[in-house]
């Protein structure tokens, strides 16, 4: 049964202001006074206040839950201390606190005072949702950090423990009000922290936090946490900036008075009832302009800006008419996000004027309901509603933001690694926008510097995994263009293209579109390999007269642990599983043929074998019609995972050997490289393989040749001379002098087949500053 309020403890003194980061909240004075307080503390919030304060925007709170959750947190937290010293019960009734003034239903403020009890007390989820009820313990558990970690590095941690976070966020946004208020009051009590702990408190502050608040429209609080991380992070730029705003402050009020009664007058005679507020930058965002744009404090333009805030939309488009035709406005300094709105439902009118004194000043004109939204953002639709039974369901219908939050997170929740899970985290939370349009007219919503490569992803994965090119605005452009506000961009794909080019992941912006270049990637590089392995199995069936098929494999797969022969085959691609284990495992009877080698033959064509005692023979036919069951290679841009010997390639007309390296695929060796013995104890990494070029498409293979040349100024341009004249392709070149008067010259070139190579040796040796050359084999 609810106690009275006679029955409740009350405060001895009045309770201690609370700054909200709503409407003129001075972060500035907040700061400093914080600073110069005395370690005198103010004594805690009683049950009897926070009830009150519940009790102003909900009379029919149900103040027993609240007294409930209070009593019990506090014996949960029982002589715990803060590193202030302080009882640490005075944490979660001060996130509470905060809560109230984003109004928010008695479950959430119950939720905030509970919030640690799970994570630092031997409390249960079990019991919060006996006495509290399972909506409270779903919020409670949502907001407690995975403890049981067997994690090497703090990232890895970091990253996971956001990851059960930001999915207890999508489930009920409620979980992040409470954690941003968590933040919040950390943030502001964090001088009592050690030195590291601060750091790097206030970095993952300014990478998380603060962007996900922006993100969600709740402006006042992002600015209030980029505030706090900035005044710990970089101490001296903080104490420099707001130095200057105060200085500036007081040089100006009388200016600032001015531009605000003239604005409200002359609104007022067009029968116009605004508020006009004046208001400043952050400290932060000032320095973070100051640093983007290499501009002194001295520079800056838009310090001051001004909010006009009506009773109805019409009065904002009449209200921007009255300004724009009493003061000159700045060219393209206008923005309309009431037609186009933020993601974070942002809405309102901006403009920059000419204004009296000459003086620049920044307009931002809206309603009143949208700077609920601008000053509250997702809170502003989950303020205490009578009968509110799913946030979620309220905020999916009225708030793009938190649908954006949904859709994101279960992208991100993909199945990547925990620091790759982070790295998107943070792309996708902190960045500053752009508007482009489709040629429909739809309005596709890109960080800045975004390329059509962003845009094509935010269109559809499978229009950016397919996009050859752009048009932008209509003119033929590179998908490396940095987009624009107002951009119609046009995105040309091509069927013929499966996967996009690796090199993208490197160029894009959003964290959606490198993660599905990313995907795409590993996907295509996994089908390269499970190709490879293909052949490879099939291949050495049919060398043993035995059958393949994908049903007798399919019989196996309990035998090779792996739950599908796409699985098998990629395993033996990247050499993690052995061919003969899989025929094995088909059938159990199989044993893996061995035959004495012989020494490879320096005639042309025939068979090649290692000299080990015993060893798998491989064939490496002189004509294609000798292949037999060899594995054809078309070079790296066919559709198997191929590389060349590092040290000195192979090129068409070579007799090759495969190397199976695990994780990278097939490497291929002619027959005469020396590196061929370091793998005479692993026969089972032998392929049998041979060229299968097509004559219609020729391409270049990597080869390398040692060059002596005489010591003569002009000698190395009549050799690079000869390669260009042969339509031969230099990649790098190495130089080193033997003696005064020859240098020796190593050159990695790309050639067509073996003839040519030849052809380009014979030229180079007929040259007179040639003393010799030929063919290096690594």
């Amino acid at each position: 049964m609810a106690r009275s309020k006679t029955d409740l403890p009350r405060m001895q003194n009045p309770p201690r202001p609370r700054a909200p980061f709503g409407r003129g909240f001075n972060i500035v004075s907040q700061v400093i006074g914080r600073a110069e307080k005395s370690e005198t503390r103010a004594p805690m919030m009683r049950q009897y206040d926070l009830i009150e304060r519940v009790r102003r925007y909900n009379p029919n709170t149900d103040e027993a839950l609240l007294n409930r959750a209070y009593v019990y947190a506090m014996k949960a937290h029982g002589e715990q201390k803060r590193a202030s010293g302080d009882p640490y019960f005075s944490h979660p009734l001060e996130v509470a606190a905060i809560l109230t003034e984003l109004k928010l239903d008695d479950a959430t403020i119950a939720a905030a005072l509970l919030h640690d009890t799970i994570e630092d007390t031997p409390t249960t989820r079990a019991e919060i949702d006996q006495i509290f009820g399972p909506d409270i313990g779903h919020l409670v558990e949502g907001l407690t950090k995975l403890k049981k970690l067997d994690l090497v590095s703090r990232e890895a941690k970091q990253a996971e423990n956001l990851r059960k976070l930001l999915l207890a966020i999508a489930d009920d946004v409620r979980v992040l009000l409470v954690k941003l208020a968590d933040r919040l009051h950390n943030m502001r009590t964090l001088e009592h922290m050690p030195a590291e702990g601060r750091k790097r408190i206030a970095e993952e502050t300014l990478e998380i936090y603060a962007p996900l608040a922006g993100r969600m429209g709740m402006q006042s609080l992002r600015e209030e946490l980029e505030d706090l991380s900035f005044h710990q992070l970089y101490p001296e730029a903080h104490k420099v900036v707001t130095g200057r705003l105060l200085d500036l402050a007081e040089r100006s009020k009388d200016l600032i008075a001015e531009i605000e009664h003239q604005l409200t007058r002359k609104l007022a005679d067009s029968g116009i009832a605004a508020e006009v507020i004046g208001r400043r930058k952050r400290p932060y965002s000032i320095w973070r302009k100051m640093e983007r744009k290499s501009v002194g404090f001295e520079q800056l333009s838009d310090i001051f800006g001004f909010r006009v805030i009506v009773k109805a939309l019409p009065e904002v488009y009449r209200a921007l008419g009255i300004v724009h035709t009493t003061w000159p406005m700045v060219p393209t300094r206008f923005k309309d996000y009431i037609s186009t709105p933020k993601q974070n439902d942002y809405r309102s009118l901006h403009t920059t004027v000419i204004g009296p004194g000459k003086q620049r000043v920044e307009l931002q004109i809206r309603t009143e309901d949208m700077h609920e939204i601008a000053e509250y953002g997702i809170a502003a639709h989950v303020l205490y509603k009578d009968n509110l039974t799913s946030t979620s369901d309220l905020l999916s219908r009225e708030s793009s933001a938190y649908g954006w939050l949904r859709r994101t997170i279960e992208l991100l929740a993909e199945g990547s690694n925990p620091e790759e899970f982070l790295e998107h985290t943070k792309l996708e939370l902190f960045h500053d926008q752009v508007f482009c349009f489709t040629p429909k007219g739809k309005l596709i919503a890109l960080p800045r510097k975004a390329t059509p490569i962003d845009f094509a992803y935010a269109v559809h994965t499978d229009v950016g995994n397919r996009a050859v090119g752009c048009k932008i605005n209509g003119k033929i452009a590179p998908l490396t263009s940095e987009l624009n506000n107002g951009d119609e961009v046009d995105i040309l794909t091509s069927k013929s293209q499966v996967a996009p080019p690796a090199a993208w992941e490197s160029i894009v912006f959003t964290g959606k579109a490198r993660l599905a270049i990313r995907r795409a990637t590993r996907n295509a590089v996994r089908v390269q390999y499970a190709e490879l392995g293909r052949r490879i199995v099939e291949r050495l069936c049919q060398r043993a007269k035995r059958e393949y098929t994908d049903e007798k494999l399919t019989g196996a797969l309990p035998r090779l642990a792996r739950s599908s022969i796409d699985d098998v085959f990629a395993a033996v691609g990247r050499g993690e599983m052995r061919p003969s284990d899989v025929a094995r495992a088909m059938y159990p009877d199989y044993k893996e043929e061995r035959i004495a080698a012989v020494p490879p033959p320096k005639t042309e064509g025939g068979w090649f074998g290692l000299k080990m005692g015993k060893a798998l023979i491989f064939k490496v036919p002189a004509a294609p019609e000798e292949a037999g069951g060899a594995i054809p290679i078309r070079g790296i841009n066919s559709d198997l995972p191929v590389s060349f010997a590092p040290n000195g390639g192979a090129v068409p007309g070579d007799r090759i050997v495969g190397i199976l390296t695990p994780g990278e695929g097939i490497t291929i060796y002619p027959i005469q490289s020396p590196t061929l013995k370091q793998f005479e104890e692993n026969p089972e990494r032998w392929l049998d393989v041979r060229w299968d070029m097509d004559g219609r498409t020729p391409q270049r293979f990597p080869a390398r040749i040692s060059i002596q040349s005489v010591n003569e100024p002009g000698t190395l341009a009549q050799i690079a001379q000869v390669i260009a004249e042969n339509d031969g392709n230099i990649d790098n070149i190495r130089m080193a002098r033997n003696s005064p008067d020859f240098t020796n010259c190593v050159i990695d070139l790309e050639v067509y087949d073996l003839k040519h190579l030849n052809a380009i040796i014979a030229q180079l040796r007929a040259k007179k500053v040639v003393a010799g050359a030929e063919r290096v084999n690594g």
